[in-house]
């Protein structure tokens, strides 16, 4: 997609020169405008056409007085990059089945060129609009045909933040990208999407951008000691791959961040087996181990000036006569002991030898994103990623990256009463507790794994996808983890 920032010439916003002009009218009046747009404005709110309402749009074409010869009016609530985003998104879907090809995107909150009114947030969230209007799956659907035709799209701004709307669009094109291929990567079946298909993804982002990748197998994870992983993988043929991948933008000396993504390629539940209804979702279960491979595409495109290490624990859950059961005791590469209660309970197993290998990097922070809980689904919705975090000030980062990105996380309670209900009678822990409280619990595991470094944990099991008829992947959170790491490029 060609993303570029436009300044008109003497004509103004009439002269633009689009297959169509989508105008953003924030706020609850009609702004400044040039004359024939002020005019076709006030006689489209005059007839009842169009309100100052969020998420209203109205078509014109041909209008008077415009080069452009499709006009889409997009209401938005404010100014702000959240309620730009959603007008943009709401006029390009109106224009979705046309053939346009270029489309220029203007906000009337202001004067045009007053300076403050857009920003690189702006044209930050407009790439992002973008990239999610024209995204099309289509790997085992080769019936959805070829999608949308645009494939311009010009953000109308002023001299003065010609430069900020730039760096904004590279930015958000960056993230965008890192979002398509993580909705891609999880938006396949688990008969595509295997283990070992997510080691050639990161084989692949090593080559195109110069990332360092190292790719275990089962005798080097056993050699490793991670019992934990292999007590999940082993009721499954597919083989379980451990990927390492490395982003080297600072100098050596400095400590990395470390991204671990579960790769649960397909989670039956094992032997603790899932109801069959829904059950084609948990091909969605790596998504997490997606959001990191996206995130390595988003900083390969930016290029930072921070280390970055990306760590993948992926494998399949199945039930088989080599699966682990109920009762069964694993010993993870920490050295703890794990009494298996629930074999659904799988992804902290396969997180917690994952945890206790970023260890050897000696990082800065390590950041674990999994779809972990159904508890956490029920607590925040599709709206929040969960966020659980013993260090303020690392937890503060990922929220105000969250915000910034759009792409918002909430911070839950870790106090140390939750860490009893994981008391077992035969091992270290057990791997789940009660059922009130299961996302916090399930934390609270992992947590005994992340002594040696600072620690979050995003459980992103209600935003990594929708279902319905809306099912798919969301490519949450490469945003938020993009932004993460740009906050702390030197």
């Amino acid at each position: 997609m060609d993303l570029r920032s436009l300044v008109p010439g003497t004509a103004g916003l009439a002269g633009v020169a689009a297959d169509a002009l989508v105008l953003v009218v924030a706020g609850g009046q009609a702004q400044t405008l040039e004359p024939p747009l002020a005019a076709l404005l006030s006689e489209s709110v005059k007839a009842g056409d169009f309100e100052f309402k969020a998420g209203r749009t109205l078509y014109l074409h041909r209008p008077a007085g415009l080069k452009a010869p499709r006009l889409v009016l997009a209401a938005a609530a404010d100014a702000s990059p959240k309620a730009f985003k959603a007008a943009v998104a709401a006029a390009l879907s109106a224009l979705k089945p046309l053939g346009v090809r270029h489309a220029a995107v203007a906000l009337a909150a202001a004067p045009l060129g007053e300076a403050g009114v857009l920003d690189d947030r702006h044209a930050e969230v407009l790439a992002l609009a973008v990239s999610e209007a024209t995204y099309l799956y289509r790997h085992t659907k080769p019936s959805a045909g070829d999608g949308s035709k645009l494939q311009k799209v010009s953000l109308v701004s002023d001299k003065a933040t010609a430069n900020a709307i730039k760096k904004g669009l590279v930015r958000g094109q960056a993230i965008g990208e890192g979002v398509t291929l993580a909705r891609e990567c999880a938006n396949r079946p688990g008969n595509h999407a295997t283990p070992t298909f997510l080691a050639e993804q990161a084989q692949a982002l090593a080559a195109q951008y110069g990332f360092k990748v190292e790719v275990l197998g089962r005798k080097e994870v056993e050699k490793l000691g991670m019992g934990a992983f292999i007590g999940v993988a082993q009721g499954s043929e597919e083989p379980l791959r451990f990927i390492v991948l490395r982003y080297e933008g600072a100098p050596r000396a400095s400590a990395p961040l470390v991204l671990v993504g579960k790769g649960i390629t397909f989670d039956s539940g094992g032997i603790s087996i899932k109801p069959a209804a829904e059950m084609d979702e948990m091909k969605f279960d790596m998504s997490g181990a997606a959001s990191v491979l996206g995130t390595f595409r988003a900083i390969g495109e930016i290029g930072p000036k921070v280390n970055v290490v990306g760590l993948i624990a992926a494998c399949e859950n199945l039930p088989s006569g080599r699966s682990i059961k109920p009762g069964d005791v694993l010993r993870s590469m920490a050295g703890h002991t794990i009494e298996v209660l629930n074999t659904d309970a799988e992804g902290r197993l396969v997180l917690c030898d994952a945890l206790t290998y970023a260890e050897r990097f000696k990082p800065a922070a390590v950041v674990d994103i999994a779809t972990l809980t159904g508890a956490c689904v029920i607590a925040l919705g599709a709206q929040r990623s969960g966020l659980f975090c013993p260090d303020d000030e690392l937890a503060a980062k990922l929220l105000q990256a969250g915000e910034s990105a759009l792409d918002p996380a909430w911070r839950m309670p870790m106090d140390d009463e939750y860490d009893e209900g994981l008391k077992s009678n035969f091992a270290d822990m057990a791997n789940v507790g009660p059922r009130a409280g299961g996302a916090i619990t399930a934390a609270m595991f992992l947590k005994r794994f992340t002594k040696a470094y600072r620690w979050a944990h995003l459980d992103i099991a209600g935003t990594a996808w929708k279902g319905g008829a809306a099912k798919g992947a969301t490519g949450r959170p490469v945003a938020l983890l993009t932004h993460f790491v740009l906050s702390h490029t030197r």
